[in-house]
């Protein structure tokens, strides 16, 4: 046995540091928090200050077991989880669940996980710092209340299974105040002015008159005047400027980054950045820290000096805006500048790409500019028009690195302009009076929604990423799927003395990729405003931010904190409990013609749906479901009357009745016992039955078997991970090299043999009979699974041990888990 042992919490990060240690050293992982509150109670004496009350999982009991018989066998032991509070609170758990003995045992903590970091955390270890483990002790206190007290109000007053949170529900409040903004937002039109004038020299540039007119009639009025107008420039005015580069990256500017250049969701961000973390290649990526360190600085310089040259470097010192930046020491950097491409999986080099970009570019010089402004007068009235340009002189850190912009930060850019000289004459080509509507704000993305978090001062780099999954989760807010919907637009253009006028069109409204709240988003976010006004108020959500920051700092005391947050909240949720209306964000449409009842939108047991009449009545209410693009707020009388056709008789094909109507998946054809979904831009309302016909055909066609394989159909499909093809109940991805249209049969025996090898390489032993199977999953654990149950063995555990009554204990309790969820 080692002398000593390190735990780590990942089994990843663990094989990476046992690389830089020696045969003294047992490197070995607890899987995340060994310890939590329970699950199926609230876990918090609130009587006795608060007192939590920690317990092992199920699933975890054998791995603590195995830790402590490690344990108890080294000389050492080095606690080395995460350098942030979740990570001092996971060293806690260790020492208070394993009872390590305080004289033997060692807490280190490295931002990046590479010899010389690990090696120097060795040579100084310090003991646990009990601020920290206390301010995580407070937000998860903190956070089990609010969650475990507001979510049976919810489903008393709003529908049952629903839940709560103090960060999600104010994400989500941010996400419906915008959306009620842009539902009231009038747009406003006007025209705006722009010409093309030629130069002397026969060089083309564009200017735009610096004022818009309201009507249509006065711009015309203005284009009449310029029929006979001669231009010249009146002023030209150079000045030189400068860009400087952006800090290094924090977890926020991070995940705001990767989506605008990579395309990534925040959460698939900081999951490829763990995998970098973990490997020892980027450092540490829950941080608030722009700084570098001096060795990090002086790795930048010297790549800088080799590629670009001396003029191109220029060492610069970040320092955190925000105070109370949690406890991270450097900002996100590569542990090693001389590293540019590793050889790495896509995501993972695409990512790491980004983050040595940002790094170098930040010890880089600025970029040197020069800013022109042109203006150009016309004989026939006042009004001037303006050009603006810029010429790079040298580019400075823009030879490697440019910061992208969110959506409602872009402006035009400006362009090159010729050389022109005040009183040069200019000759116009066109000038053409745009008609442009103001825009509503725009919504929400990933990256945005935790720029204005961070803002605001709600939240850490730890919660960005489980705060935006977890409201998705639940329902409140989806991603948009809407194209937009086309508007038309007036443009005049004055052409050789003549104007002429046309129409076009544009696309507005799109809400594809952005945060949208849902009915239930909406209804449960206004109850909460309503009611726990406080709870839901940013100021309030900032300060218990600043509150932890505090406790982590020595100021204050977690308990205190706890008893005056509890001493106003816990009155008021009875308060609200006893004395709140039922809320159903009923929106009344209008009467029904026929019976004269009245029509209502609002949200039932199954979600949002349209009623007409009430439970008072004597004849019972009717009920219709939403489509899926309707919402309580939006829906129309006349579209919500539409819904009582459904289901709609289109006829009978080859002898089978035909109808269209809307599921728990969206607007469908039914032939039969068949189903067919409608494409998104189709109208459930106006398809027709030669329509239903080619849909059907074309599944006939999809489904039909492509070829068979010991005698045994495959057919083909797409899903959400891609083309695939089925033989025997099994799905295999088909790689992009194969021609999907086209399939061999020497291509299908090849994917199923390759299914085959793969799935014998990962199965550890079965029993067909019960259709239960062991195998060793993704990274390297093993997995009990059934259908779509699956259960962690964890490295602690021998599969080839494992009884089938073991196996079905097991799946049984994560059964029950689920379902208790």
């Amino acid at each position: 046995m080692a002398k000593n042992l390190v735990i780590v919490e990942s089994p990843a990060k663990a094989k990476t540091i046992e690389k830089f240690l020696g045969k003294d050293f047992k490197v070995t992982s607890s899987f995340g928090h060994i310890a939590d509150l329970p699950s199926r109670e609230l876990g918090v004496d609130v009587d006795n200050d608060f007192t939590p009350k920690y317990v092992v999982d199920t699933e975890k009991k054998s791995l603590v077991k195995k830790l402590r018989d490690l344990a108890s066998k080294a000389e050492t032991i080095w606690l080395a989880s995460d350098e942030d509070r979740e990570g001092e609170a996971i060293s806690w758990h260790l020492a208070e669940t394993l009872k390590l003995d305080r004289g033997k045992t060692r807490r280190i903590v490295f931002n990046s996980i590479t010899k010389s970091a690990i090696q120097k955390a060795i040579e100084n270890p310090r003991s646990i710092d009990y601020n920290l483990v206390n301010a995580q002790q407070a937000r998860r206190i903190l956070d089990r209340l609010v969650g475990y007290e507001l979510s049976p109000v919810l489903w008393k007053k709003i529908k049952p299974g629903l839940s709560a949170g103090r960060v999600q529900s104010v994400a989500v409040r941010l996400i419906v105040e915008r959306e009620r903004e842009i539902e009231a937002f009038d747009p406003e039109g006007s025209f705006r002015i722009a010409a093309e004038f030629l130069t002397s020299d026969g060089n083309v540039f564009t200017a735009r008159l610096s004022q818009n007119f309201k009507t249509q009639a006065e711009a015309r009025e203005f284009l009449e005047e310029l029929k006979t107008a001669e231009f010249q420039v009146t002023h030209l005015d150079r000045k030189p400027a400068k860009k400087s580069p952006a800090a290094p990256f924090t977890t926020s500017t991070l995940q705001q980054e990767a989506s605008r250049k990579l395309y990534f969701n925040v959460s698939r961000t900081m999951q490829v950045a763990q995998r970098l973390y973990e490997a020892g290649l980027i450092t540490y990526m829950r941080t608030d820290s722009v700084n570098l360190s001096g060795e990090a600085i002086q790795a930048a310089k010297a790549a800088i000096l080799e590629n670009y040259g001396d003029s191109y470097s220029k060492v610069r010192q970040y320092s955190s805006k925000s105070k109370g930046a949690q406890e991270a020491h450097e900002a996100i950097r590569p542990t090693d500048m001389n590293l540019q491409r590793p050889n790495l999986e896509r995501d993972q080099a695409r990512l790491y790409e980004l983050i040595w970009k940002r790094t170098l570019a930040s010890q880089m010089s600025d970029a040197q500019l020069e800013r022109t402004e042109v203006t150009i007068s016309n004989s026939r009235n006042g009004e001037q028009f303006i050009a603006k340009g810029e010429v790079i002189k040298f580019d400075g850190f823009l030879k490697v690195y440019m910061e992208g912009k969110d959506e409602e930060d872009l402006e035009e850019q400006d362009g090159m302009l010729p050389a022109l000289s005040t009183g040069e004459k200019l000759e116009v080509n066109y000038i053409t009076a745009t008609q442009r509507f103001t825009r509503p704000p725009y919504r929400y993305t990933e990256a945005s929604l935790v720029k204005k978090l961070e803002e605001l001062g709600i939240g850490r780099p730890s919660t960005y990423a489980p705060t935006i999954s977890t409201i998705q989760n639940r329902g409140y807010v989806e991603k948009g799927s809407i194209d937009g919907s086309p508007r038309e637009y007036t443009q005049m253009v004055l052409e050789g003395g003549k104007i002429a006028e046309k129409t076009l069109s544009e696309t507005v409204g799109s809400d594809k990729g952005k945060l949208v709240p849902t009915d239930i988003g909406m209804i449960v976010n206004d109850f909460l405003v309503s009611n726990f006004a406080n709870i839901l108020d940013y100021n309030f959500t900032a300060k218990v931010e600043k509150d932890f920051d505090n406790i982590a700092a020595g100021d204050e005391d977690w308990q205190d904190v706890l008893s005056q947050f509890y001493r106003d909240f816990h009155p008021n949720v009875a308060d609200v409990e006893e004395h709140a209306e039922r809320a159903s964000g009923e929106r009344i449409l209008g009467k029904d013609p026929d019976s004269g009842r009245q029509v209502a939108a609002r949200l039932g047991r199954f979600g949002p749906m349209i009623q007409i009449g009430t439970v008072e009545e004597e004849e019972k209410p009717m009920f219709a479901s939403l489509l899926p693009h309707q919402s309580i707020s939006t829906i129309t009388f006349e579209e919500a009357m539409d819904l009582f056709k459904l289901p709609r008789k289109l006829g009978t094909y080859k002898g089978l009745e035909v109808e269209a109507n809307v599921g728990r998946y969206g607007p469908y054809i039914r032939y039969g016992k068949k189903f067919v979904s409608l494409d998104s831009d189709e109208s459930l309302f106006e398809v027709d039955l030669q329509r239903a016909a080619e849909l059907i055909q074309a599944k006939e066609k999809a489904d039909a078997p492509i070829g068979h394989y010991e005698g045994k159909e495959v057919t083909k499909g797409k899903g959400r991970f891609g083309p695939f093809i089925k033989w025997d109940g099994v799905f295999i991805n088909v790689a992009k090299k194969y021609d999907f249209e086209d399939l061999s049969e020497a291509d299908i025996a090849e994917l199923i043999e390759a299914k085959k090898k793969k799935e014998a390489e990962k199965l550890v032993r079965e029993w067909p009979e019960e259709k239960i199977r062991i195998e060793k999953g993704r990274w390297g654990r093993h997995q009990i699974l059934k259908g779509r149950i699956r259960v962690d063995l964890g490295n602690d555990v021998d599969p080839l041990e494992v009884s089938l009554e073991q196996a079905k204990e097991l799946l049984a309790k994560k059964k029950t888990k689920k379902r208790t969820k």
